[in-house]
């Protein structure tokens, strides 16, 4: 099966992705290795900061060895360079916070699933119109289920994934779901900051099979 393909149908059979950052490189290794206990097997590393780059070159190899039946992703590329780096560097798929036509150009040459983040009806016509079959919906808090089933008629063919404040709870899972997202996109709210700082390992593998669970039971 084609990268693009099998990344997507991932995504939508996990009903997930989880999202993060940290710049300690082995945190993050631990954090990846947890998920991947838990049952997670595609997950995006975000470009938030400078150590970004090296870190994801070495979770790149690590998981190669270790993990070999995961897709990572890299998320938060807002240009051509950003783009190439991390396709050169082993990115399964990109994720972006906006539309940048030139960002899903770079993914397409190198046939890889391109995830822009929208926010207004114009803003998913955009990004359908640039080859887009997944978009992310962000910040998801701000627009709430309410907008998804406002306009997921209106664009047939078009797959939604809400980020940015979905809550690991039944009531915010299933209000997502039932009004149509393919998927869900889980930050901090699975991932927190006092977990990284922390390195409560346990906790986040106890909050991510739940997440899965829940996530099984209204999909």
């Amino acid at each position: 099966m084609k990268l693009k393909k099998a990344v997507l149908n991932s995504i939508l059979t996990q009903g997930m992705l989880p999202l993060f950052y940290y710049e300690d490189v082995e945190v993050s290794l631990e954090i990846i290795r947890t998920l991947y206990k838990a049952g997670v097997r595609v997950m995006e590393y975000t470009n938030r900061a400078k150590p970004a780059f090296d870190n994801f070159k070495v979770l790149r190899k690590a998981v190669d060895k270790e993990m070999g039946d995961l897709f990572l992703g890299i998320g938060t590329i807002k240009n051509i360079s950003e783009a190439e780096a991390f396709v050169d560097a082993g990115a399964d798929f990109i994720v972006a916070p906006t539309i940048n036509p030139e960002v899903g150009k770079v993914a397409h040459k190198h046939k890889l699933l391109w995830i822009p983040g929208c926010m207004t009806p114009t803003e998913i016509y955009a990004a359908q119109k640039n080859g887009a079959e997944l978009v992310k919906i962000f910040p998801a808090n701000v627009v709430g289920p309410a907008f998804i089933s406002a306009v997921k008629e209106i664009f047939p063919g078009i797959l939604f994934m809400p980020t940015g404040g979905v809550e690991v709870t039944p009531k915010n899972i299933s209000g997502w779901f039932h009004a149509g997202v393919s998927a869900v996109g889980m930050g901090g709210k699975l991932i927190s900051k006092d977990m990284l700082k922390n390195r409560e390992y346990d906790l986040l593998y106890t909050e991510t099979v739940k997440a899965l669970e829940l996530i099984k039971a209204v999909m």
